[in-house]
């Protein structure tokens, strides 16, 4: 990653020691100029430890080293918007170099370092140290010495930069930008700058800025496909769904088998209404073995749109392998669904993948498992089958106010006696009141047992006013008049 010479006086500061003892100020600061970086100087690869952010999963470019030749460049000096060093300063700065290439000592280098710390030193020192606690991933501790050499010296892009660095790290993106927009205000048009700036912009939801500042990182580095990727979100985020989509083609062509490209601009054609071309790139990505819970179950969604039950139940089915059926309720859900739209083989097909870990089901799940397979039984015309189930729930919760609702609706075609037992507890419980007096009355009214049924019915519309039911409280009102 980094290739560091084991000897920095190959790289000029054996030049510099020479003429240290006759140079003047000035020409000392010359000569320390005229050293742009510290690349000869031996630093083991170990140095940049965990170089990829903790909290950023996003960005490649940690990793990329472009990016650790500019973070290492980041030792060098310009004397213009950064402070200089007397030649008292360069001399302890000599001390230090040498306990950082020649001996590796870091610990030596972090004292001197500590000791010439002072306010009326070169503001160089604190942001050398800094440099080595980022280095050692000593976050906290860089950031202390960032901000005090920008106390120092206000102008210090460096600094900036480098503490903006570590805010992205940290996922402390609000405190990342004053720092970034900072180093872009005194020169430093990089494209990590303005990349870090986008991303920054787009994870605190500034979504146009965003899309400004990943623009100006493309335009530097057309290369990077983080930049791009990052333009692409800002796109999707602003609802411009349709240049979203075709920035993901741009990167499709180029990186055909990276899913996040599919999968991205999958939500853009969901976006610009267009479900069946997502469901291709939803398709696609399953093809290559990288689809996910999540976009199984929106391809299952869609094609539930569009009236595909078997490919619907297919889908689903997939979402629930690859989670390794660690979530049964989306499985649930789904069989749900598709029991709601009459696509009751599908949902059976759902069900009883289901039920096939029925022993692992928490208390939940369990009578939800259970309930749909009584609605379905019901919807198929079940008999003794359903009263099974029906009753299994209600030994698993004697508070479930659905299944003796569904108990007592199958027992209101021939037993009305237990109907009506089971509808009264129903009414017991405060959520399913007004359900259990509407069928109740609904019940008595078959029985053309009119005056018995209307307080039921008013009871009901008390609790949930609506026209339906108030149409029919009037209809059953005026036919108890006439039959009184």
């Amino acid at each position: 990653m980094m290739n560091m010479s084991r000897n920095y006086k190959t790289a000029g500061i054996t030049a510099l020691m020479l003429c240290a003892g006759v140079a003047g100020a000035d020409e000392m600061q010359d000569l320390i100029n005229a050293l742009p970086d510290m690349t000869g100087i031996r630093k083991p690869p170990s140095a940049m430890v965990n170089t990829k952010p903790k909290k950023v999963q996003d960005l490649s470019i940690w990793d990329e080293e472009m990016f650790q030749k500019q973070f290492m460049a980041s030792y060098g000096v310009n004397t213009e918007i950064e402070p200089k060093l007397t030649a008292v300063e360069y001399e302890q700065m000599q001390k230090i170099l040498d306990a950082m290439s020649a001996e590796d000592d870091t610990q030596k280098a972090e004292k001197l370092l500590l000791k010439n710390c002072k306010d009326s030193s070169s503001a160089t020192f604190e942001f050398t140290l800094a440099n080595i606690y980022f280095q050692q991933d000593k976050l906290d501790e860089a950031l202390k010495y960032y901000d005090e050499a920008i106390a120092q010296f206000p102008n210090f892009r460096r600094a900036y930069k480098n503490a903006g660095l570590i805010h992205v790290r940290n996922g402390d993106f609000k405190k990342a930008l004053p720092y970034l927009t900072k180093t872009i205000e005194l020169g430093g048009h990089t494209s990590i700058a303005y990349g870090l700036l986008g991303f920054a912009y787009g994870s605190t939801d500034h979504h146009l800025c965003a899309e400004s500042a990943y623009r100006q990182a493309i335009l530097l580095d057309p290369e990077t496909i983080d930049w791009q990727l990052g333009l692409a979100r800002s796109f999707f985020k602003q609802q411009k769904f349709g240049d979203a989509v075709s920035l993901c083609n741009t990167l499709i062509r180029k990186k055909p088998d990276n899913a996040d490209f599919w999968l991205l601009q999958a939500n853009a054609y969901l976006g610009l209404k267009q479900p069946m071309r997502a469901a291709e790139n939803y398709e696609y990505v399953n093809a290559m073995g990288k689809s996910t819970p999540e976009s199984m179950t929106m391809l299952g969604d869609i094609y539930v749109n569009e009236e595909r039950w078997d490919l619907a139940a297919d889908a689903y089915l997939r979402a629930y392998e690859l989670n390794d059926g660690a979530e049964p309720e989306k499985a649930l859900r789904a069989a749900k669904i598709l029991a709601a739209r009459g696509s009751l083989e599908q949902s059976v097909r759902m069900l009883s993948r289901v039920a096939e870990r029925k022993s692992s089901l928490d208390k939940e799940n369990l009578k939800e498992l259970l309930k749909l397979q009584a609605r379905v039984a019901v919807a198929e015309g079940g008999g003794d089958d359903v009263v099974a189930i029906l009753e299994e729930v209600v030994e698993v919760d004697p508070l479930d106010g659905e299944a003796l609702i569904l108990l007592a609706q199958h027992y209101g075609r021939n037993v009305p006696e237990k109907a009506i037992f089971y509808y009264e507890r129903a009414a017991g419980i405060e959520k399913f009141e007004a359900e259990a007096r509407l069928y109740h009355g609904q019940l008595l009214v078959g029985q053309a047992k009119y005056a018995d049924a209307i307080p039921l019915l008013r009871r009901a519309y008390e609790l949930k006013p609506r026209s339906d039911i108030e149409d029919y409280l009037k209809q059953v009102e005026r036919i108890a008049k006439t039959r009184s």
